[in-house]
């Protein structure tokens, strides 16, 4: 940084060294850049050649263009800045009175002016035409201050010592080279600079998988370890290369890592279990990790095998989480009956005012001057005709050149004519367009104040209504709506506007103006003098005393956006002149300078109205809002040495609304300067902002209100906002109003000081009220400014506002990120502006979002939208580049974790239950041995006898129809074919697999034929079948190791499938995958012997096993049940006479037939019962979705069942199709059950949507029900034909965490609707039994399923026969009442309700409503929640997010999304997926990550895998486009 020009000169060692050791501070970022460059200059100052200064040269101060104007100007030069505190000197606006404070430390180039230093204004050239160039920096100067930045500087020095481990978010590449809208090169690697040992060389690889930078690592091992310094880089990446990932890997590997019996729970505030991360001495050993993926493992006490990169964060997460929050809270309010949401106890220790009730105060007397004019447009005539040639308003350019000058003479003879034209020369003569009263827009561009007054004063002239607005730019400016909004309400059909500016209009391609979004139909209307007629001689524009008609309305931007149009009457307009005039001291032939916005406040006030002038040597700082106008301002003094009042006040004390005074070398406190006295004429009062207006005490700060004639009358056309601001009476303590005259409210917080003086600290638009406590957007902005803000952000580009989650108000910060800061230095100034905002404001920060440049929505003026940004951050359309979520330290008010209470007996329990007259849960399907059944398949035992007597009784019955992608029939099976096939198959397995009974086979098949006979043919030779789903051929590394895994676990002595299967088995592909030599005999059934069996085998019992069913549960567990030959039959019974199933019959099943009801759809019941099934491969569906439907239209198909894949397959592959499909002649009138086979809770969102699509093709919509099975139990619960409709409940989501169930109506808060799974099948029983005491439940109970039934599976098939895990899950009994009968244990919990509906037996029907998988829910703050609940509020959260799935790692909650987007998308989604969570299930997420579409594994039935995807994620394996770690 050292400066050029010091080279030549001879400066002494001393003042060198000096000058070193100010560069060092500056970089090691102890002093700011102003601190340096005051200190440096003071250092060579006297070293320094002095140029002369020319007499009056002046400097404006707020970045502009040094200007030499005073030296060129003929008359009097008494040049001041109206410094209104909202712009020194920018053309910006922001809301309606930023500044309103001259805040000692915000700088507006206000303090210590040098005597010869004269401010004038700089107005934009016209070269630049009316498209406005925003000013480098134009709200900068607001919030600069030495004081301030020195503060912030040292509180961030305290938090160095005890620096926050912050994980920083990882990313994946592509996004990290994300360029902003001005294309910038991006810095080379994702976060690193070259200090840091980064990879120069790679910039040009390809994204990886990983981060792709080295730095990230060394981060991460920085934080890990405890090195504070963020700058230098470590050893181990200093050689930069690849090793250092595989280095740090080894670390981990080694890392101790203390794991107690529970892991950490960091949501509480305890820190009992502390979790010591420490560098292993060099004599350790360690054993090496086994390798799991590409990224090398460490283990955590109970064995999970966990990657070092991933679970690092986590770790360091966990151990941040640990530092105490803020102080727990005592009391609690009740949210509904379960949840205590904690309720913001007042501090005892917080102050309190003290002081007495303020008195109004009154203003001076507003002189009279016998030779005032009565009107404005009096004035203008007086002024025009006396002295026509006086200058009257001169505007420049920017380099202070005079560009244009208007005298009085033709600003009243070009206002006539306007006015004039209005009039007469719009419409017709006898309908003309606009009429005395009427309301018309000003649309001028910033740098033509002449053209904007000519149009003003003329409508004045006209006694037409002016409304200026800004100038629109695009048909979508930020915030232009609102503005049409206005104009609309108002009834605006013409806008005035000048030749320049509406030449630079958008224009449609026929050379219109096109209509702006939102707003009405406009005539654009020039006042160009050229563009004129003349007015006739005889016609004088109607000048009268001013009265209360409406003056003119200008246009207020609301907190929300939303936009108002105050109206100002002419006696208003005229009295606020002559206040001002007053309260300046303005007289005749001085000159005011402008530098604001001239078409509204100040601006307007002193630019447009007074037209006089100033006096020397002053900086007069005034309030105003658009409500009161100028509600004070500080006169101009003759004695330049009186100091402003100031006041130097507690921040502390102001978040509670009370006026502390405290010493200045405090970290938190607030300078103010007065904004001088009370405008003449009016009386001023403060009154508590919220509520009854009553006063506040004289150290309270309030809102300011104003009595005055010179104020806004009303908003227009809204009366109840009107009454409420404009309309306002005071009351003292006792409720006596202190005034018959209403007050206003201005919109500005404050208080009157001692002398009169008026103090403003903010205002109400920028008030956000957090846990009680009020604090101001502006104070935040500038905190976060002086934390080094110039290399990472810009100044001026920032916006804060409070987004509401769970019932309070949290701060979020959004900043314009400079394209060449890196990833890491922007978390580094995050993770600082954080410390600073917590230090100085005692208030966390909700979340912290870096945009890039210039992509934030801008003001007309070019501030930051504020509305507009808030409504993209909760849309999720910000697309930041950087976000930081605090929730953790943020969010104090959550309900208190639930106290497990001491377990109360099972006997307790029931006694409770019936005392309180509640049933004890437990339900039936039919009895089997009462129903009238006279099939003859009863008479056999067995499934392979009953194929055998229908092979010879129906030999050529249609058993099976195998349809294809086209619908047309590939393949059919008659009863006696069927019977042949499977004898074939039989010879084979005795003949060439030398196979004995009891032996295992898996059949490797697609669904179909096929499979169906390999199945029998077992039967046949007394081999016990697996079904297994075939290797897919474009994925074999991924499906055929579970293959092999079923066939080993299984014990399979052979392996039977197609010839093709079998050349894909032994393949070059499958020996990458597995060891294709371990395979058993694999039989090739598509060559099959001629010969049939001397016997078919019987079995001796019907106890013995039919067959295994393998299948891959939920929580990723492969589970092979036993199913006998009594339980085979007894199921295909129990189906049959629920879904009353005979051979004339036809069903159509578009399932996989692998496992569970699938299979025994497929394979079983149609030879048990008959009936024809139309089989449907799902698979076949991805080349034709409407295949299914067609099928069950065409055959006139009574009964179907398919799986949730295939109805999701229709509902999105079919939604826009329903009408070609209808005339294709698609009708489903005949289908009575449309069942879905699923083992998890209904998916009742998808049912109601394919119900409604289908409606139109005569689907009823109480045909679609579902099913339900699980391991133990293949079919529980199954929609029958003749039972009472499906039934849905609402229940309480929060008492449901509780393991209550509380019943609530449709549309209530934290309603859950939940579909009954199907009616009980017959010879079903079911209980609901707490699964750790076994006690029975009431039916207000949530707990475990167990059921009783004859077709309950025997056992779980374990290669190491693990019987404890057996008898628990197939032989419970209850621990009290009913202890004889052995239930199976579903392992999914749910609960019964008896309903109004009655069932064939004219019995009320018992419906049995399934919550999710006991091994899924997951335990947090001492409640159960089930991840489907969680990922349901997440998916709906935003558009992008096409599927969620959540887990917990140690107690975090990890929530992983699905991103159907763009990947600028992605970082939108982490602040709503932590909104959603929290105000709907009171949890705090810790991990947010953002992977691509498909990521999250699905199994065959359409499951998520959620363990499946939390080892990927653990192992480092998702990929992930971004990953954020919640503070």
């Amino acid at each position: 940084m050292a400066d050029r020009s010091l080279e030549g000169m001879a400066l002494p060692l001393e003042v060198r060294a000096r000058l070193a050791e100010l560069e060092l501070e500056l970089s090691e970022g102890d002093i700011t850049q102003k601190g340096y460059e005051k200190k440096r200059s003071k250092l060579i100052g006297a070293y320094l050649p002095q140029p002369p200064t020319a007499n009056g040269a002046a400097v404006v101060r707020c970045r502009l263009q040094h200007s030499d104007v005073s030296t060129r100007r003929p008359f009097r030069s008494a040049h001041i800045g109206v410094c209104d505190v909202r712009e020194a000197a920018a053309r910006e606006r922001v809301a309606s009175a930023t500044g309103n404070r001259p805040l000692f430390y915000f700088r507006f180039g206000v303090d210590q002016a040098l005597p010869q230093e004269r401010r004038v204004p700089v107005t934009p050239s016209s070269a630049s035409r009316y498209h406005r160039r925003r000013s480098s920096g134009s709200r900068d100067e607001r919030y600069r201050s030495d004081v301030h930045t020195e503060a912030v500087q040292a509180a961030l020095a305290k938090h160095k010592e005890r620096k926050m481990a912050v994980p920083m978010p990882s990313k994946r590449r592509s996004l990290v080279v994300q360029t902003s809208m001005d294309a910038y090169t991006p810095p080379d690697t994702s976060s690193g600079s070259e200090d840091e040992g980064s990879v120069q060389g790679d910039s040009q690889g390809t994204p990886t998988s990983s981060q792709g930078s080295i730095n990230m690592e060394h981060w991460i091992s920085q934080a890990i370890h405890g090195s504070t310094t963020s700058t230098t880089s470590s050893s181990s990446t200093q050689s930069g290369g690849s090793g250092a990932a595989h280095r740090l890997a080894d670390v981990m590997a080694q890392t101790h890592i203390e794991n107690h019996s529970a892991p950490p729970d960091v949501t509480t505030y305890t820190s009992e279990h502390s979790i010591q991360v420490e560098r292993p001495q060099g004599s350790t050993t360690s054993r090496t990790a086994p390798k799991y993926g590409n990224a090398e493992l460490m283990e955590t006490g109970d064995g999970v095998p966990v990657s070092s990169r991933v679970s690092a964060k986590i770790q360091q997460l966990v151990n941040t989480l640990k530092r105490p929050k803020r102080p727990p809270l005592r009391e609690f309010f009740v949210d509904d009956f379960e949840e205590l949401l904690e309720v913001q106890q007042p501090d005892p220790n917080q102050p309190k005012p003290e002081g007495a009730q303020m008195l109004a105060v009154r203003g001076e007397q507003l002189g009279v001057v016998t030779n005032w004019p009565p009107s404005l447009e009096a004035a203008l005539q007086r002024w025009g005709t006396i002295s026509p040639k006086a200058p009257c308003l001169t505007t420049m350019d920017t380099n202070g050149k005079p560009l244009y000058i208007l005298t009085y003479g033709k600003l009243w003879t070009r206002s006539m004519k306007v006015a004039y034209n209005i009039l007469h020369k719009l419409g017709t003569k006898q309908e003309p367009m606009v009429r005395p009263g009427d309301r018309v827009a000003l649309v001028f561009p910033n740098n033509d104040p002449a053209a904007f007054m000519v149009a003003f004063y003329g409508c004045l002239l006209a006694e037409v209504v002016p409304v200026p607005i800004e100038v629109p730019l695009t048909r979508k400016d930020a915030g232009s709506q609102q503005i049409g909004f206005l104009l609309g309400s108002c009834g605006v059909t013409v806008a005035l506007t000048s030749d320049a500016c509406h030449k630079g209009l958008p224009k449609s391609p026929t050379g219109e103006i096109p209509q702006f979004k939102g707003w009405p139909k406009l005539l654009w209307f020039v006042t160009e003098s050229k563009h004129l007629s003349k007015p006739p001689r005889d016609w004088f524009p109607h000048i009268k005393d001013a009265n209360n008609d409406t003056a003119y309305i200008e246009y207020k931007t609301c907190k929300d956006g939303s936009v108002l149009g105050v109206t100002v009457t002419r006696i208003a307009l005229l009295t606020h002149c002559q206040a001002l005039t007053q309260a300046c001291g303005y007289t005749e032939a001085e000159t005011i300078v402008n530098v604001l916005d001239f078409k509204k406040d100040v601006g307007l006030w002193h630019g447009i109205l007074t037209s006089k002038g100033l006096r020397q040597e002053v900086i007069c700082p005034c309030a105003s809002s658009p409500e009161a106008l100028t509600v004070a301002i500080r006169r101009p003094t003759d004695d330049s040495n009186q100091p402003p009042g100031r006041g130097v006040l507690s921040m502390h004390g102001l978040t509670y609304g009370v006026i502390r005074v405290d010493s200045e070398e405090k970290l938190s406190v607030l300078t103010v300067q007065d904004v001088g006295l009370v405008m003449p004429g009016a009386i001023m009062c403060s009154v508590k902002p919220e509520g009854i207006p009553q006063l506040c005490r004289t150290d309270e700060i309030g809102e300011l209100c104003v009595c005055a004639v010179a104020t806004g009358t009303s908003y227009y056309g809204l009366s109840g906002m009107t009454k409420n601001t404009f309309e306002v009476f005071p009351v003292t303590s006792s409720g006596a109003p202190i005034s018959e005259y209403p007050f206003i409210r201005t919109g500005l917080l404050g208080f009157v000081g001692p002398g009169g003086l008026v103090f403003v600290v903010g205002k109400m638009d920028g008030l956000m009220v957090v846990s009680g406590r009020r604090h101001n957007a502006d104070d935040i902005v500038a905190t976060a400014l002086a934390v080094e803000p110039m290399k990472f952000v810009y100044r001026g580009r920032i916006a804060v506002f409070s987004v509401t989650v769970l019932h309070d108000e949290r701060i979020v910060i959004v900043a314009e990120q400079r394209p060449d800061s890196t990833e890491e230095d922007s978390f580094q100034w995050m993770s600082r502006v954080l410390q600073a905002i917590d230090s100085i404001h005692q208030v966390g920060v909700y979340c912290l979002a870096l945009v890039p440049a210039n992509t934030l929505p801008k003001t007309p003026l070019g501030g930051i939208h504020l509305s507009e940004t808030k409504q993209l951050f909760l849309e999720g359309s910000l697309h930041p580049c950087n976000v930081l979520m605090c929730p953790h330290t943020c969010v104090t008010n959550l309900p208190k974790p639930r106290q497990k209470q001491p377990e109360i007996g099972p006997a307790s329990v029931m006694v409770g239950n019936l005392v309180s007259g509640k049933r004890i849960a437990q339900a039936s399907g039919r009895d089997l041995g009462q129903i009238e059944d006279n099939d003859q398949a009863r008479k056999f035992l067995f499934l392979s006898e009953v194929l055998q007597w229908r092979a010879q009784t129906t030999p050529d019955h249609v058993l099976y129809t195998l349809l294809n992608c086209r619908g047309t029939i590939a393949n059919s099976l008659t009863c006696v074919q069927l019977h042949k096939r499977a004898e074939k198959i039989a010879v084979m397995l005795m003949e060439r697999g030398h196979l004995q009974d009891g032996d295992h086979v898996a059949l490797v098949y697609p669904p179909g034929i096929d499979l169906i006979a390999a199945f029998y043919g077992c039967l046949y030779a007394g081999c016990v079948p697996i079904t297994v789903r075939p290797p897919h051929p474009q994925n074999i590394a991924t499906t055929l190791p579970t293959v092999k895994m079923i066939v080993e676990v299984s014990r399979s002595a052979c392996l039977m499938t197609t010839q093709l299967i079998c050349k894909l088995l032994r393949s070059r592909e499958a020996a990458a995958a597995v060891d294709v030599r371990a395979w058993p005999l694999i039989l090739d059934t598509d060559d099959l012997p001629k010969k049939r069996p001397a016997q078919i085998y019987k079995p001796s019992n019907p106890d013995t096993l039919a067959y295994l069913d393998f299948s891959v549960s939920t929580t990723g567990m492969l589970a092979g049940v036993k199913m006998s030959h009594a339980a085979t039959s007894a199921f295909c019974r129990s189906i049959k006479l629920q879904c009353e199933l005979y051979p004339s019959r036809e069903v159509a099943i578009c399932l996989d037939p692998y496992c569970g009801l699938g299979f025994v759809l497929w394979c079983l019941c149609s030879v048990y019962s008959g009936h024809q099934s139309i089989l449907i491969p799902p698979s076949e569906l991805e080349t034709n979705p409407a295949l299914w439907l067609l099928a069950v239209s065409q055959y006139k198909v009574r009964d179907t069942f398919c799986s949730y894949s295939v109805m999701e397959l229709c509902t999105k592959g079919l939604g826009s199709q329903t009408e070609s499909l209808k005339a294709r002649g698609l009708d489903l009138s005949r289908v009575r059950t449309c069942v879905v086979v699923a083992e998890e809770r209904p998916r009742i969102a998808l049912t109601q949507s394919f119900s409604k699509l289908f409606k139109d093709l005569g689907l009823h919509p109480r045909a679609v029900s579902t099913s339900f099975g699980c391991r133990v139990n293949l079919a529980i619960c199954l929609q029958g034909t003749s039972g009472p409709d499906p039934t849905t409940v609402y229940v309480d989501m929060r008492a449901l965490r509780h393991d209550r169930v509380r019943l609530v109506e449709r549309g209530s808060p934290h309603s859950l609707p939940l579909m009954e799974s199907g009616k009980i099948l017959p010879g079903v029983r079911i209980i609901i039994a707490n699964p750790e005491t076994k006690g029975p439940l009431g039916d207000s109970h949530l707990g475990e399923i167990w059921v009783h039934s004859a077709h309950n599976a025997s056992g779980y098939f374990t290669i190491y026969g693990d019987e404890s895990l057996q008898s628990d899950h197939f032989n419970s009994r209850l621990s009290f009442g009913d202890t004889q009968t052995i239930w199976a244990r579903t392992g999914y919990l749910g609960f019964l309700r008896r309903t109004e509906l009655t069932d064939a037996n004219g019995e009320r029907h018992d419906a049995l409503y399934v919550v999710g998988a006991l091994d899924e829910a997951m335990e947090l703050r001492g409640m159960r929640y089930h991840p489907i609940d969680i990922e349901t509020s997440v998916i709906r959260a935003h558009k992008s997010v096409t599927e969620c799935a959540v887990f917990t790692w140690t107690n975090l909650l990890v929530v992983v999304v699905e991103l159907d987007g763009s990947e600028q998308e992605a970082l939108d989604l982490v602040p709503l997926v932590t909104n959603v969570v929290l105000e709907e299930h009171y949890l705090i997420v810790g991990v947010v990550v953002v992977v691509d579409i498909g990521v999250i594994p699905i199994n065959s039935r359409g499951e998520k895998q959620r363990m499946h995807l939390r080892d990927g994620f653990l192992a480092d394996q998702l990929d992930p486009i971004y990953v954020a770690y919640n503070m």
